[in-house]
Formats: C-alpha cells, sequence, structure tokens
C-alpha cells in the first residue's frame, strides 16, 4: 500500500513536467502557421476549377475576407467546399497580398477525375455557314488521358475541314508543374467559291494533316507556357509543276515552331453576388527550313478578355491583334465574320482569303440572360487596304449556351445574320 502511494504521487508530481515537453512536429508546424495570424486576410481566391458555390458558403467567404488570418476557419471553409462540391481535394496557399499587414488565401480545386468523359467544345449553327461541331471522348488512366474526336468546322477558318482528331497527354511529368501532349489529326478540305476565285490553285490544298508535340509548363498557378512545334502535311492537287502537261499533285510541308503564353485569373463564381475574371494569351507559330519546311512564316496573335459581374448585370470586353509574314498556307490568314468574332458579317464578304494583318475589339453587357453586344474590326495586307468593319446584336444567352442576331452596321444593307448553339 506504502509503494502504491509512492507511485502515485510520483506521477503527479511528473504530469506538470510532461505538459511542458517539447513540441512534435506537427505542433511547431502549427505554431509557424499561426505567425500569419498578425496578418490580415485581403482576398480569397477560388482557383483550379469553375467553384459555383451556395449562398452560405459565400457568406463564409466574407466573413473571412478582412478578419485576422485564422488557418483553422480556412481549413474549415475548404471543407466545406469540398464536401458541397464533391472535390477530391482543396489545396491552401497563402500569398503577399497587395497593401502591407494582408494576404491572399488561395484555395485551389482539384476535380475527381473521371475514367471516361464526354465533351463538346463547339455545337453552333450560322444562317451563313450552317452547322459547325466539335466533339470528342477522352479516356483516364491516372496521370494519363487518351481522347478521340470529330469535327467539322465552316466558321474558324477560310476553309471548311473535316475529320478526325486524336490526342495523347500526360497530365504530370515529374511535378504537376510539367505536362506533355501529342496531337495527331487528320482532316479533309473544302472551300468556298468566293475564295476558289480569289486564291491562287497552288494554294488550294485538298487533305491537311498535323501531328503537334507539346510541352506545357505551370509557371505560377494564373500563367503558363506552352512550347513546341507542329508538323503539316497539305495534299496540293494543283500545282505550277507539270507532267505531261497537266497539272500535278504533290506533298507540302509547313512545319512550325509554338510557343503560347497563357494568363488566366477569376475572382467569385456564378453564384457569387460579384465575379471577374481575366484571360490573355500570346501566340507565335513560326515556319521555319530548321524543321525541314516548305514553308517560311511568323505569325503573331495576341488577345485577352475582361469580364465583371455584379449581381444579375455583367460587363464583358474582348481584344485581340494579330500579324502575319512570309510565305504561310490558308489556313495560318486572320479571318474575321464568324460566331466569335466580328458577327453579323461574313468572312467571304469581308476577304475570302483572310488577311495577314488582324485588329478586333468587342463589347457586350448582359442583364439575366438578356446579352446585347457591339464588334468592330478589320482584317487587311497593306496598309491602304484597312477597312473597319462594326456590327450591333442581341440575343439571349445561359452559361455556353447563346442565341443571337447581329447586324453587319455601314453595308448599307440590313442582312442580318442568326447565330444558335453552345460554344466553350
Amino acid at each position: 500500500m506504502k509503494r502504491l502511494k509512492l507511485w502515485l504521487a510520483a506521477l503527479v508530481l511528473a504530469a506538470p513536467l510532461a505538459a511542458c515537453k517539447s513540441p512534435d512536429g506537427e505542433e511547431k508546424a502549427s505554431q509557424e502557421l499561426n505567425v500569419n495570424s498578425r496578418y490580415t486576410v485581403e482576398s480569397v481566391r477560388l482557383l483550379g476549377a469553375d467553384l459555383k458555390i451556395s449562398n452560405a458558403l459565400r457568406r463564409e467567404v466574407d466573413r473571412i475576407v478582412g478578419a485576422k488570418y485564422d488557418l483553422s476557419a480556412i481549413e474549415d471553409l475548404a471543407d466545406h467546399i469540398k464536401s458541397e462540391l464533391h472535390l477530391a481535394d482543396i489545396k491552401i496557399s497563402v500569398t503577399r497580398g497587395t497593401t502591407p499587414d494582408h494576404v491572399i488565401v488561395n484555395l485551389e480545386a482539384r476535380q475527381p477525375q473521371r475514367t471516361f468523359d464526354l465533351n463538346v467544345a463547339k455545337f453552333v449553327y450560322g444562317s451563313k455557314e450552317g452547322w459547325n461541331g466539335d466533339g470528342a471522348a477522352t479516356v483516364n488512366l491516372r496521370q494519363n488521358a487518351v481522347t478521340f474526336g470529330l469535327v467539322s468546322d465552316n466558321d474558324t477558318l477560310v476553309e471548311r475541314y473535316a475529320g478526325i482528331r486524336a490526342q495523347f497527354e500526360r497530365k504530370s511529368v515529374g511535378t504537376d508543374r510539367l505536362r506533355l501532349r501529342f496531337e495527331f489529326a487528320s482532316f479533309h478540305t473544302q472551300w468556298n467559291e468566293a475564295t476558289l476565285a480569289a486564291a491562287p490553285l497552288s494554294e488550294i490544298y485538298r487533305t491537311r494533316q498535323v501531328f503537334m508535340p507539346e510541352a506545357t509548363v505551370v509557371i505560377l498557378p494564373p500563367l503558363e507556357w506552352s512550347f513546341g512545334a507542329s508538323f503539316d502535311r497539305l495534299g496540293v492537287p494543283f500545282s505550277s509543276a507539270t507532267v505531261g502537261g497537266a497539272a500535278a499533285a504533290k506533298t507540302e510541308s509547313s512545319n512550325a515552331v509554338v510557343n503560347t503564353l497563357r494568363y488566366h485569373q477569376r475572382w467569385g463564381s456564378a453564384h457569387s453576388r460579384r465575379e471577374q475574371e481575366i484571360s490573355a494569351s500570346y501566340l507565335v507559330r513560326a515556319g521555319t527550313g530548321l524543321l525541314d519546311s516548305d514553308r517560311a512564316f511568323t505569325r503573331h496573335l495576341a488577345r485577352a478578355f475582361y469580364l465583371f459581374r455584379r449581381g444579375r448585370h455583367t460587363v464583358h470586353t474582348e481584344f485581340a491583334a494579330g500579324r502575319l509574314s512570309g510565305a504561310a498556307p490558308l489556313y495560318e490568314r486572320f479571318v474575321l465574320g464568324d460566331s466569335e468574332m466580328l458577327r453579323g458579317w461574313s468572312r467571304f464578304d469581308l476577304d475570302p482569303v483572310g488577311g495577314t494583318r488582324l485588329l478586333y475589339g468587342s463589347a457586350g453587357y448582359q442583364y439575366g440572360i438578356l446579352e446585347t453586344f457591339y464588334d468592330s474590326g478589320a482584317v487587311w495586307d497593306a496598309p491602304g487596304e484597312k477597312k473597319p468593319r462594326q456590327s450591333l446584336g442581341i440575343g439571349f444567352k445561359k452559361e455556353c449556351f447563346q442565341l443571337a442576331v447581329a447586324f453587319p452596321l455601314g453595308s448599307g444593307r440590313a442582312d442580318p445574320i442568326f447565330y444558335a448553339g453552345m460554344s466553350f
């Protein structure tokens, strides 16, 4: 009995000493993170997916903004978002704010991977050009994705191209910041009569095959750089060469080095009261003899987009500028007058073979699903040929679906073009 009392006394005396032991790794990490509690949260960014959170979660976000940094509250918010949207994970990171003693909390969502996925990138009807579609099926196997798709497009280029696409993508190569992609495409080409009348026969090709290896580096979560090469083979049925006095078919190559810099940032979501989105890209394609190309050219294209929404009011603007030099094939030339740029005009009325210079701007306002827009732009070759065009349109838009009618301005006639469909 006496020994038992001694053991109890020893345990009582040792309890305070046990409470004073050095913290383990988890406690040290917690202490280090709590240092940030002296900072004020400037904003919360939702990255990595289209996070359409509920009003209750939006109020939870609003409570965190303007308050002192509290890791536990932020982790609770991340768990609530992950549970509501059925996400695989949400990564929390903190960056310096725009003012002293302020921080920005980034919540990067990671969607659960689906083994099989169907995607329709475009399904649009235009009263001038008819139906255009681009769809694909993707099979995901861990970090690999294999895609097979069909396309029939009379809306994007001078030509109508129809055929197949196949793509293999490695989503992570040693790190999530590096991706690899290999794409193959084979198209059959059809031409508008206006293009056939304006272009030399040696520029008209019937088939086009593309092989493009490309790597993408995520410099920062909003900024990424893609680089690679595009190996294109063109089946040209007419050329200057003759066999027995008749034009002979031949195959040409148009191989180019490709570089693209992209920036995309979004604040808020479609379910929040305020939303902003900025995206910009700069593309350079250079056809060079170093890749055994029959065509030598350089193509620059810069694009920017900005959207601001408050409640049911949305304002968006878009800008594009491009320049092409050298002996480029027709699919590299710039066009306006489609379902996305300078709506209301037909590209064959503006320039049936496209131009080597491009300048375009657009502004739109949307209230609920009702949308109005104004487009202005020009495509030209020689400096004295620049002739700006304008159009005005009205319609209905709900997420990716749009129904609109656009009128060309200054054309001397009221000949509207109708658009309906989905474009992502």
